[in-house]
């Protein structure tokens, strides 16, 4: 028999107030959350206390429907990499929600499943209603009230009192506002096709394939090498006084340095939600899909020549630039970029970016 599951998480606000939940039917789904964490959190623990869940009948295979691609890459792509380099990623810097995801390394093991894409907020059945319950979890947190916990799996006794999840819900509660969120509608990116003990498969039209994905963001391999703006400056409050234009030509710079932009966390705060882009072969990138690429390769080093910073109204700003990239001292060829910045919350984030190879 193969138990089919969606998992999902919701944070109001990432970080906020977090659940988590996965669902089979009516009769046997599970949730649970937290004061305060992220989106991702939300979605590791639903898949780690699915495995959980499950451990009863080992010999049973799940099939998990997955909305978050950062989920199924880190469990069927990244882990295995991160383990040998003892949890910390390519560019040396530990691995967010390590105490989740080694859990979940151990919850796996010997076990058989597969993982598949869903979109989510699409009218996928199983999909919407672990959604529901994971929102319905932080909206319980958010408002002080009883967080509904579900039936369970039959036959099965989950902790409920695990220390490292004691422990990773202690450290959300110190992850600064606009923490990562890896997971968005629509994304493109081919998934993994195996790990060590599993599968995944990706749910979409045909038409989306992409037989040669484009490296990186902004349709090639190519980033600044620039300091990041928040390096030259005392702090963030220094650097939001500068003029709005100067501002967001930093971030820019900043958001194309490799270092930068293999952390999931700071592109998960400059990347729009409803980020956009338009590569220079013409594919269409959705923002799960750019975040999801550079967590696999930021790329190489390019220099930056700003044509022009208009702003256009008091919350966007259009950024006009060509770019030049080099391998070691090898140009690459130049670029000419537009970038449209929008004043989110508070914060200046990527709404949408194109580019077009100069010939």
């Amino acid at each position: 028999m193969t138990i089919i599951a969606a998992a999902d998480g919701s944070a109001l606000g990432n970080p906020g107030p977090a659940g988590w939940a996965w669902y089979v039917d009516d009769s046997c789904w599970r949730a649970g959350g937290w004061p305060h964490g992220t989106n991702n959190m939300g979605e590791l623990m639903a898949v780690l206390d699915l495995f959980r869940s499950t451990a009863h009948i080992p010999q049973e295979d799940l099939r998990i429907l997955c909305d978050s691609q950062y989920v199924i890459n880190c469990i069927t792509k990244w882990m295995p990499g991160w383990k040998r380099k003892g949890w910390r990623k390519a560019d040396g810097k530990p691995v967010l929600n390590v105490d989740l995801l080694k859990d979940i390394d151990q919850a796996i093991a010997g076990r058989k499943y597969t993982f598949e894409w869903v979109k989510g907020h699409a009218g996928h059945e199983l999909n919407e209603a672990a959604d529901e319950r994971a929102r319905a979890v932080a909206t319980a947190y958010q408002q002080g009230t009883a967080a509904p916990s579900g039936p369970g799996f039959s036959g099965s006794f989950p902790k409920t009192g695990n220390p490292a999840l004691t422990e990773a819900a202690g450290k959300a509660s110190k992850i600064a506002p606009g923490a990562a969120e890896a997971v968005s509608s629509g994304a493109q990116v081919p998934l993994a096709a195996s790990a060590a003990t599993g599968t995944v498969t990706e749910s979409r039209p045909a038409s989306a394939a992409q037989p040669h994905p484009e490296p990186a963001l902004f349709g090639e391999s190519g980033f600044f090498g620039q300091p990041d703006l928040f390096s030259e400056l005392e702090d963030e409050a220094a650097a939001r006084e500068l003029p709005a234009e100067e501002l967001v030509v930093a971030l820019e710079r900043e958001l194309l340095r490799p270092d930068v932009r293999a952390d999931i966390g700071r592109i998960g705060v400059l990347l729009h939600p409803d980020f956009a882009e338009i590569g220079s072969s013409g594919r269409f990138w959705t923002r799960d899909a750019m975040m999801v690429a550079l967590e696999e390769d930021p790329g190489e080093p390019v220099d930056l020549e700003l044509i022009s910073a208009d702003r256009l109204s008091e919350d966007s700003i259009l950024l006009n630039y060509r770019s030049s990239g080099h391998s070691g001292a090898t140009p690459t060829g130049s670029s000419l970029r537009s970038s449209l910045w929008l004043l989110d919350r508070g914060q200046w984030r990527l709404r949408f970016h194109q580019g077009t190879l100069e010939s």
